[in-house]
C-alpha cells in the first residue's frame, strides 16, 4: 500500500528555459504573475522575492511601482487609530497572506500552505511535477470511500495521492493582459513558468554568459593554434 501511494512520475513537458541555450518566456511569466497574484497569493507567499525583481520579467520601472502599489505590506505594530498597512514599493518583498503559522492553519484546516520563491527547485520533480499537481485534480480515485474527502483532495501526483490545496484553477479565474485566452490548462502552464523563474530569476543572464565564455574560449583556442602554427612553421619535419 505505502509503494500504490507514491506520487506518480509526472508527464515530461516540453518548457523552453529548459538546457543549456534554454530561455524562459517572459510573456508566459508575466501571465503567471497575474495567476499568482490572482489565485495562489490568497495562501500561498514568495517571501524571497522583492516587486523589483520583476522587472527582469520585462517590466518597466513605472509598471513595477503600478504593480507593486496594487499590494498592501505590513508596517508592524502601528498607533492607536493608525493602520499597520501600507502600499507596497518596489524594494519591498511580497507579502505573506496570513499573519503567522497558526493563523495559516486556522484558515486550512491544519496545513500550512508552502512558500513557492523556491518551489520549482525543492520540490521532487520540479516544474512538470506542479504542473502535473495543478492539473491531476480530474483522476478518479481507485479508493474513494465515504467520507475519505476528510483526509483532503485526490491527487495522484501528491504525496501519498491526498492534498489538501483543493483544485485552485479554473476557466477565466483571471484575465491576461495580452489577450490570451485564460484556460484553466493555460493558467496552470503559465504560474508554473512563473514560479521556475522565481525560483531562479537570473538563468537566462547566466546562460548567455556561459554561452559568451564557450565562445570567447574556442576562439582563443583558435588563436592559440594559429599562433602555434606560424611559430613552428620554419622547423622541418
Amino acid at each position: 500500500m505505502a509503494h500504490s501511494l507514491t506520487p506518480e512520475k509526472a508527464p515530461v513537458q516540453h518548457w523552453s528555459f529548459n538546457g543549456p541555450l534554454g530561455h524562459y518566456d517572459l510573456a508566459a511569466v508575466q501571465r503567471g504573475y497575474a495567476v499568482f497574484a490572482g489565485v495562489c497569493a490568497a495562501c500561498h507567499s514568495l517571501g524571497a522575492v522583492h516587486f523589483s525583481d520583476l522587472a527582469a520579467a520585462g517590466l518597466s520601472s513605472e509598471q513595477v511601482m503600478a504593480l507593486a502599489a496594487t499590494w498592501k505590506v505590513p508596517t508592524g505594530p502601528g498607533e492607536p487609530g493608525q493602520s499597520t498597512q501600507r502600499k507596497g514599493q518596489p524594494e519591498d518583498a511580497f507579502p505573506a497572506p496570513y499573519a503567522s503559522p497558526d493563523a495559516a492553519r486556522a484558515a486550512n484546516n491544519g496545513a500550512v500552505p508552502p512558500d513557492l520563491s523556491r518551489v520549482a527547485i525543492v520540490y521532487p520533480g520540479g516544474p512538470d511535477r506542479i504542473l502535473a499537481l495543478l492539473t491531476g485534480y480530474g483522476a478518479a480515485d481507485p479508493q474513494d470511500k465515504p467520507g475519505i474527502h476528510a483526509n483532503g483532495f485526490y491527487n495522484p501526483y501528491a504525496i501519498g495521492h491526498r492534498t489538501a490545496m483543493p483544485p485552485p484553477l479554473r476557466d477565466n479565474a483571471v484575465v491576461y493582459a495580452d489577450g490570451t485566452a485564460a484556460t484553466a490548462a493555460q493558467e496552470a502552464r503559465d504560474v508554473t513558468t512563473f514560479l521556475a523563474w522565481v525560483s531562479s530569476p537570473h538563468a537566462d543572464s547566466k546562460r548567455r554568459l556561459g554561452v559568451g565564455v564557450a565562445l570567447y574560449l574556442c576562439f582563443l583556442a583558435i588563436l592559440l593554434v594559429i599562433l602555434k602554427r606560424r611559430i613552428w612553421s620554419h622547423v622541418a619535419k
